[in-house]
């Protein structure tokens, strides 16, 4: 297999960002601007992935103006694509904190082990009956349920919404969705009275079978650098780390 190139990398942050759709998008001189009612960092963070021609630190304060505007705190996504290059930095000096330093991890579609837990339930179109076992496990209330539940709405691309049971009931869900040639994994979640059983990877390797038979070849994953048991996990399902990324926040103080 060809090694994967910088352009295979950014590939991968472009379909996060379908993947895991905000509320709504703002774009500003090649910066994307997301939304989503301060429901995870990701749908409500600044992506600046594209060309950037316009002053830098006016950009910063304007973009930490919109975020006050809408109540939230001003956060950048920070990978290797940025720009400009040296915006890290830039934030840095200006009080921004690194937080939930991340690893994006890779893995082929050859080879793929055949599941043993049959009892699960994969849709394709979002069910009450399944964000009501993911907000369960998850301890979403039910502004953010309303959130999720138009953030999953605005995937368009295809999709699988998982769920896997022991004894009848569900103790594991997760999201899978399809786009040029990968599967991207998002929200992998277990009971925690049933965890260390095998169960999140009997659900995954669900999850990369039905990939592989929407067309995906590939697939990928985020998960945050120290969740020691989630990386385990992964490299006994044969990812490997291809890029790292984090987040660089500045707080929003409510007057």
């Amino acid at each position: 297999m060809n090694p994967m190139t910088e352009a295979d990398h950014k590939t991968i942050e472009e379909l996060s960002l379908n993947h895991w759709q905000p509320l709504s998008t703002l774009l500003y001189d090649g910066w994307v601007l997301r939304f989503a009612n301060g429901y995870t960092k990701r749908a409500n963070s600044i992506q600046p992935i594209h060309y950037s021609t316009q002053d830098v630190h006016a950009k910063i304060d304007e973009c930490e103006r919109i975020y006050a505007s809408n109540q939230l705190s001003t956060i950048f996504k920070i990978t290797p694509f940025i720009q400009p290059d040296h915006l890290d930095q830039l934030l840095q000096d200006k009080g921004y904190v690194i937080v939930d330093h991340s690893s994006i991890q890779t893995r082929s579609l050859e080879h793929l082990q055949e599941p043993k837990h049959s009892f699960v339930q994969i849709d394709e179109q979002l069910t009450e009956e399944w964000l009501d076992h993911f907000c369960r496990l998850n301890q979403v209330n039910n502004l953010q349920r309303r959130t999720m539940t138009q953030m999953l709405s605005n995937i368009r691309t295809c999709k699988a919404l998982i769920s896997l049971s022991v004894d009848g009931q569900v103790v594991a869900c997760g999201l899978g969705v399809v786009e040029r040639g990968y599967i991207g994994l998002y929200d992998i979640i277990t009971d925690v009275n049933y965890r260390n059983r095998g169960l999140a990877e009997q659900m995954i390797l669900h999850l990369l079978h039905w990939g592989k038979r929407q067309g995906a070849t590939s697939s990928y994953l985020q998960v945050v650098a120290n969740n020691r048991p989630a990386l385990r996990l992964y490299a006994k399902l044969g990812y490997s780390e291809v890029y790292r990324y984090w987040y660089r926040v500045k707080e929003f103080n409510q007057v």
